[in-house]
């Protein structure tokens, strides 16, 4: 199976565009020339430059400087001492935006395998060392393809507030796939799509 990249194109779009047509696509991990982990993302949460919840609406720092573009670039933090978080940067260059992987399925394991940010972190093996690359590069360590292996699947997206945030948790910003048993918490407050 040919593992090609999404387009920056497809990243430098408005975030809120891009956060629920990620749902789907499959995360593929190179560990090394010839081992990889692959995972369909089932659940994502969108954050913007007017967003207080985003790490970029107080401007930029070193940490948080990927996400000033351009889109299809990585952005991992880690939080609580504990976990790492992936994200996707989104929107052109200068214009802050991500989109946060909270959940994937995948294939032949426990469904609860990566069924929350920093469990699919830890079962992809992600650390801050994947922080700022071209995910749009197909040598990168880490590409968002379109190679979706629920293609087969009747599949319902659903569209609620976000979770495991303290400002602006009312927002509508969160997607996920329902029939996955992978999305990390469902139905708190649904909104039509």
């Amino acid at each position: 199976m040919t593992m090609r990249p999404l387009k920056r194109s497809f990243f430098e779009r408005p975030t809120l565009k891009v956060a629920p047509e990620l749902l789907g696509k499959t995360i593929v991990l190179r560990q090394s020339r010839h081992k990889e982990k692959l995972g369909v993302i089932v659940e994502v949460e969108a954050y913007t430059k007017d967003d207080p919840a985003c790490h970029a609406a107080r401007g930029k720092t070193p940490r948080n400087e990927v996400m000033f573009g351009p889109g299809g670039y990585s952005y991992v933090y880690f939080i609580y001492g504990m976990y790492h978080c992936l994200n996707f940067v989104t929107e052109k260059k200068e214009i802050p935006g991500a989109v946060l992987i909270r959940a994937l399925e995948v294939s032949n394991e426990d469904p609860r395998i990566a069924s929350g940010p920093g469990k699919l972190c830890k079962y992809l093996k992600i650390t801050k060392e994947h922080n700022a690359k071209d995910c749009c590069d197909e040598n990168s360590p880490i590409i968002v393809t379109n190679n979706n292996l629920l293609k087969n699947k009747k599949i319902r997206i659903v569209q609620t507030t976000r979770i495991g945030i303290s400002q602006a948790a009312e927002y509508p910003w969160r997607w996920y796939i329902d029939e996955s048993h992978s999305v990390s918490k469902k139905n708190v407050t649904i909104q039509p799509v």
